[in-house]
């Protein structure tokens, strides 16, 4: 056989301009959908069979399942669905993969759609470099499509032709007359390749091509078919391996489903795959027993029906599935409550920067929680009377500060890592605003510590106020805790529902009060009605509280700022 290097990698470097143009195709449809990808997530509901549908069509869009289950895996980590509402979406996804093989079949092998892939380009290339972000995105969809048909029709050219090299056919019917033995080879081979490849879709294709050219029969294929189904899972399964706990059960469904699967569908294999050869026989009047060109329409019967079957037979188990899921990775005891760090950022990047964009609202509300619980300790420090509770709490805060410090970096950083992306202008907006929100919210995090060490200072030189002074700074407290309420109020709402006019009425009352409470200060430090040095501790709480409040409504501005330029 005349078969070189070279060939190799003409056949390797076709399948990379396919999946290079399933990915183009893929990213140019997200940035289409852009900020309507939300609207897709909250169709997300408890309703497994919203969930199904959902799964479907994210998965004709992005073109691979393995590429959904992973954004699935991302989106339960990031706590934008549940772990209930992504079963669903896994079986929609199993369902959605089916469709890159009826593409294939109907204008793979039948028509040369690469024949007009260049006209398509013509089209594509200059709507690429149109200002306008939609046309620009559409000009993309439209030169990933036609580099994926001319990937796979050189991959057809590419690989050698059975008649031409009737050894290759000898070497794979080694393995093809081994009975229930070669059904498991081809299942492995189908699993290792989709692993390799990251794409049950290319994949799907290569196999595809395989068949076409002769090189396996229809129930070798219809194995490794199989096998695609078990590769998808083992990509979900890496992805959630830095994840939190919800991810993991995630990825562990997906699993247990797919292997679910293979297991009823091993056991009637044959019938299986007679009863489609029967059916496609019947139809088209060729058995894909005997003729190659029969086997892409009877491989994509194969796989549709077998993926509908299977989720039709545990769509009802959805709630077992997933206490199957949680008992297999149980619920850690560890102290989550005294933990401040990272939940959502642990997977990496979404599928499209708008959803990663989302990933990195989630963490700053969380950051924002843990910011404000920061003035709770502080409040219950400058109370303590007990030495032991207040080192501890002590210790707590200057803790809590120190990781604010570090989630601020981390979550800069993977900003940083969306902004290489292409995104909306909208969503540049965003992503400036939520750099401005991290460094305020940090610096709200700085304002609680600089209050503890006061109070620190105060225990250490045995500082105490009256009644009437310890009252005075209770009220500061009181209004700073509200403004700090209403930033987190304005941070869980989208940037269109944010209201200033609390928050603004607030500052206000704060910055009046600084002042009244300065004025006051000097009078007393006249009068000496306490010591210089108790004076300036007490001018540094108020004064700390009116900086953190600032903080505060700085946030609540910023959102306000983006729904206004909208």
């Amino acid at each position: 056989m005349n078969y070189s290097f070279f060939d190799f990698l003409t056949v390797v470097g076709s399948l990379g301009m396919f999946l290079f143009g399933m990915k183009m195709m893929s990213e140019s449809l997200q940035k289409v959908a852009g900020s309507k990808m939300r609207s897709i997530l909250s169709a997300m509901t408890s309703n497994r069979f919203f969930g199904i549908l959902t799964g479907f069509f994210v998965t004709i869009v992005v073109q691979s399942s393995s590429a959904t289950t992973v954004m699935v895996v991302g989106f339960v980590n990031a706590g934008l669905i549940t772990l209930k509402e992504s079963i669903g979406v896994i079986m929609g996804a199993n369902i959605g993969t089916t469709v890159t093989g009826w593409v294939i079949t109907l204008f793979g092998f039948k028509i040369q759609i690469s024949d007009y892939s260049l006209p398509m380009i013509a089209i594509g290339i200059p709507l690429i470099f149109s200002k306008i972000s939609t046309r620009r995105s559409w000009g993309e969809f439209l030169v990933g499509f036609a580099l994926l048909f001319m990937g796979l029709d050189f991959l057809q050219d590419a690989v050698p032709a059975i008649d031409e090299n009737p050894e290759l056919l000898s070497f794979l019917q080694s393995y093809t007359e081994l009975g229930f033995t070669s059904t498991l080879i081809f299942l492995a081979v189908g699993t290792i390749l989709t692993v390799i490849i990251q794409s049950s879709s290319a994949t799907m294709a290569l196999t595809f091509v395989m068949c076409n050219q002769g090189w396996i029969p229809f129930e070798m294929a219809a194995a490794m078919v199989l096998g695609e189904n078990i590769g998808t899972t083992i990509t979900s399964n890496v992805a959630a391996s830095v994840g939190n706990i919800s991810a993991k059960r995630t990825a562990r469904v997906h699993l247990i489903f797919n292997m679910l699967g293979l297991l009823w569908m091993l056991s009637i294999f044959n019938t299986f795959t007679s009863t489609i050869d029967q059916f496609i026989t019947q139809y088209n009047g060729v058995s894909p027993s005997e003729s190659p060109a029969a086997i892409p329409a009877a491989l994509a019967l194969y796989h549709t029906s077998f993926n509908l079957i299977n989720v039709l037979l545990f769509v009802w188990f959805t709630p077992i599935l997933e206490r199957i899921a949680t008992r297999i990775v149980p619920q850690q005891e560890t102290d989550s409550e005294e933990e401040f760090r990272l939940k959502f950022i642990t997977t990496g990047m979404l599928s499209t920067p708008e959803l990663s964009l989302l990933q990195a609202k989630k963490e700053i509300q969380f950051f924002a929680k843990h910011t404000t619980k920061m003035f709770g300790f502080f409040r219950k420090l400058i109370k303590e009377k007990s030495d032991k509770k207040f080192n501890k709490t002590l210790t707590k805060i200057q803790k809590y500060e120190g990781i604010s410090d570090n989630v601020e970096v981390e979550i800069t950083n993977y900003l940083s890592q969306i902004s290489q992306y292409k995104m909306s202008e909208q969503g540049r907006r965003r992503m400036r605003t939520m750099l401005k929100l991290i460094g305020d919210l940090e610096s709200v995090g700085d304002c609680n510590f600089n209050l503890a060490r006061t109070v620190s200072k105060m225990r250490e030189k045995d500082i105490t106020f009256n009644q009437e002074a310890f009252d005075k700074l209770e009220l500061m407290f009181n209004l700073c805790e509200e403004a700090l309420e209403i930033m987190r109020e304005n941070l869980d709402k989208d940037e269109t529902n944010v209201v200033l006019t609390k928050g603004v009425q607030i500052e206000e009352q704060i910055n009046n009060y600084r002042n009244q409470l300065k004025a006051e200060h000097l009078d007393n430090l006249s009068r000496k009605i306490y010591s210089y040095e108790a004076g300036i501790l007490f001018n540094d709480l108020f004064s700390e509280c009116e900086k953190l409040a600032d903080y505060a409504i700085n946030v609540s501005e910023a959102l306000q700022e983006v729904a206004a330029r909208k």
